[in-house]
């Protein structure tokens, strides 16, 4: 397929090797007004922004993903294809599922547990199925990042879920097995990245408990999520 693509409107060369992907457009937008020098507007097809432009020096993307599989399956697989993105690292918020991971803390996924029909065409069933896994580069350096920066980190299995609202036992399930959140982008992202040949994370700091019921506000959530920001920056 040529570009731009049907989703992606920039041209060839737009993108720096590593996107960083938040959900929101508005996140986006945030992102690279903050934390991005010379940042340029490259991308806004359907209103989904993606801005190019430095952080200490190094050439760095942001771009949302918007929600859900469907949604990143199709953003991340024209940036891994057709703009020969190198890696993708998702930043975004997920729910708790132990009461050892707490309100603002930041989740890394090893791996995604997943209820998605994305993955079909893969090959694969749906949960117990299959696990897609980050990619090691990327976790290691996040990991060892975190620690300098003495950020409270989690890392382990997540749960990628293909509702937000729902009545299914599946989350009340992987309770059971340790599971340390529930988010909606990361199995998508790390089997297009192992379709590619390319390499992908999923950053994500804790907005609610789905234990306790408690959350953050939209203001909240907006200030506990510059580490998460920052973080991400630092392995790009």
């Amino acid at each position: 397929m040529p570009i731009p693509t049907p989703h992606i409107n920039a041209p060839a060369g737009a993108f720096a090797d590593t996107v960083l992907m938040p959900g929101d457009p508005k996140r986006s937008r945030l992102l690279a007004e903050t934390f991005l020098e010379k940042a340029e507007l490259v991308n806004d097809v359907r209103g989904v922004q993606g801005y190019t432009g430095f952080y200490k020096g190094k050439r760095v993307s942001v771009m949302a993903s918007g929600m859900g599989c469907p949604s990143i399956g199709i953003y991340s697989y024209e940036l891994f294809k057709f703009y020969d993105v190198k890696n993708i690292i998702r930043i975004g918020s997920a729910g708790s599922m132990r009461v050892d991971v707490r309100l603002r803390d930041i989740v890394i996924a090893m791996s995604a547990y997943n209820n998605s029909s994305y993955l079909k065409q893969f090959g694969f069933g749906f949960i117990g199925d299959n696990a897609p896994c980050a990619s090691y580069r990327l976790l290691r350096s996040a990991m060892d990042t975190a620690e300098r920066m003495n950020l409270p980190v989690h890392c382990g299995a997540v749960f990628t879920s293909e509702a937000f609202y729902g009545e299914s036992t599946e989350v009340q399930a992987l309770h059971k097995q340790n599971v340390l959140a529930v988010e909606m982008e990361a199995a998508a992202l790390y089997l297009n990245a192992a379709l590619t040949g390319k390499d992908a994370l999923a950053i994500c700091t804790i907005s609610d408990s789905t234990l306790t019921g408690e959350g953050l506000s939209a203001e909240e959530r907006e200030r506990s999520f510059l580490d998460m920001m920052r973080l991400a920056l630092e392995i790009a």
